[in-house]
């Protein structure tokens, strides 16, 4: 299959997904994670309409995107990756949406560069769903007050959660605890499935899919 085949059939099985979970067509936006891909294999995904794409390093981001957003300005950038406090400048600068604030030197960092670019991506919490050591992200239990944190202290709109589950478990039970944690903690947006798991996560209630390798192909 080409990557335009390939994309065409992930969006079939998310909208089978959302049809089999009683939900509305097109109420889960496909993330596609174009990591260790270089611009010219990027292009024709973007060529057939794909606009929402996800990273996980902001230096590698550096390279491709900005002339893939010159080329495409409503192209839509996700920091899915872990991102440390000195690379806050230049995650804040490249991307619309950063979904893995997991700590609060982190999200001081995001806060003031938002000020002193006077830039407001979107920003998501990362919540270590499965208590791995080593995974990033906040405590399943920390997390209600580390959104509130967020917002009360540091004046950050928290729209969203994210997750990786454990991946040698059933997803499920990881994707409910975080549909629950993200109703306690009144955000309205869930990022969690990947090329695997993403049809699981939207009967979960994921609004947000991250799917690379069955778009992309292997790394």
């Amino acid at each position: 299959m080409t990557v335009e085949e390939r994309l065409q059939d992930v969006r079939q099985k998310i909208a089978a997904a959302e049809k089999d979970a009683d939900r509305a067509n097109g109420s889960v936006q496909l993330v596609a994670v174009s990591k260790t891909f270089d611009a010219d294999a990027i292009r024709p995904v973007i060529a057939s309409g794909q606009r929402v794409f996800g990273e996980n390093r902001v230096q590698e981001s550096e390279g491709k995107w900005p002339q893939l957003k010159a080329e495409t300005p409503d192209i839509v950038l996700h920091l899915i990756g872990p991102l440390q406090s000195n690379k806050a400048a230049n995650a804040v600068a490249l991307f619309d949406v950063i979904e893995t604030i997991d700590r609060e030197k982190i999200a001081r960092a995001i806060a003031e560069e938002m000020k002193k670019q006077a830039k407001s991506p979107r920003l998501y919490v990362q919540v270590n769903i499965g208590k791995e050591p080593q995974k990033a992200g906040i405590e399943p239990k920390e997390t209600v007050t580390f959104v509130q944190f967020c917002r009360d202290e540091l004046g950050l709109s928290i729209e969203g959660l994210m997750c990786i589950p454990p991946a040698d478990d059933h997803p499920g039970p990881y994707f409910a605890l975080l549909r629950k944690l993200g109703q306690e903690a009144g955000v309205e947006r869930l990022s969690m499935g990947m090329s695997g798991d993403f049809e699981t996560a939207i009967s979960f209630g994921a609004t947000s899919v991250r799917v690379g390798s069955a778009i992309f192909g292997h790394r």
